[in-house]
């Protein structure tokens, strides 16, 4: 995608046709002025520098289609990041020190990447719930409790993953998921596996590992598309028939 309509540089800061701006591991601490002499933007890639801020000139990059500000140090968003009209592809904030996320967040409904990984979140917006193009989410290895009953309006969902929180439950909206292949649930502290699953009628991956598990229901076996079901480190003492029927039928069953 990136790759497309322009060539990267990496590292040289340089933008090629005017839609590419790379500060890929550029040493920065602040957002180069640069940035914002280039409004016809389509690409800024800002990853691996110490950044700390963003501005909310930001949302003056109405053509920006992917932003990548992974492994910073940012504490904080500004709310006029939601305010960007074509952020349609990648919006990368893992790895740095965001303890909240700007409900404004929902605005990008066109976009369909989302990964807000590694950093100190113990809750999600609710704004979330009308990012409606979105196709994965990513929110590993934060300080989840619990998600927004909104999160089951993303219809369009293929992946989420929540691997390293602190979760025990899902919504039961999220059985709305209808498009969802890939769920992550790893290194939470389940103890029954969730209801919501159950409606998911194209999950094809369950990875439940290293969670608190002692059984599992029989109406796994009634998940017409699981291809992988992931029960490693937990204590799974019942359920060895639903087990058996889903080996049956061809799902890998790991334990």
């Amino acid at each position: 995608m990136i790759g497309s309509a322009a060539t990267i540089s990496r590292g040289r800061r340089t933008v090629t046709d005017g839609s590419v701006l790379d500060y890929w591991r550029a040493g920065l601490d602040a957002v180069p002025e640069q940035v914002w002499n280039h409004p016809g933007l389509k690409v800024l890639l800002l990853a691996d520098n110490a950044l700390t801020h963003l501005p909310a000139r930001v949302a003056a990059l109405t053509d920006l289609r992917t932003l990548d500000l992974g492994h910073n140090r940012l504490a904080a968003v500004p709310p006029e990041l939601g305010d960007l009209p074509a952020l349609t592809d990648f919006l990368y904030l893992h790895d740095n020190r965001l303890a909240a996320l700007p409900e404004e967040l929902g605005g990008l409904d066109r976009l369909a990447y989302l990964n807000v990984g590694e950093n100190l979140l113990d809750a999600l917006p609710a704004g979330l719930g009308r990012m409606a193009s979105l196709v994965e989410l990513r929110a590993q290895h934060n300080r989840l409790t619990d998600l927004p009953a909104t999160l089951g309006g993303l219809r369009g969902l293929r992946e989420l993953w929540l691997r390293g929180n602190r979760l025990t439950a899902l919504p039961d909206t999220l059985r709305h998921l209808g498009e969802l292949r890939e769920l992550e649930l790893r290194e939470n502290a389940f103890e029954t596996v969730p209801e919501a699953v159950r409606g998911l009628p194209l999950l094809r991956r369950l990875d439940l590992r290293a969670n608190r598990l002692r059984t599992v229901p029989p109406w796994l076996t009634a998940l017409p598309s699981l291809e992988k079901l992931d029960l490693r480190w937990n204590d799974v003492r019942d359920g060895e028939d639903t087990l058996a029927a889903l080996r049956a039928r061809g799902c890998v069953v790991l334990r």
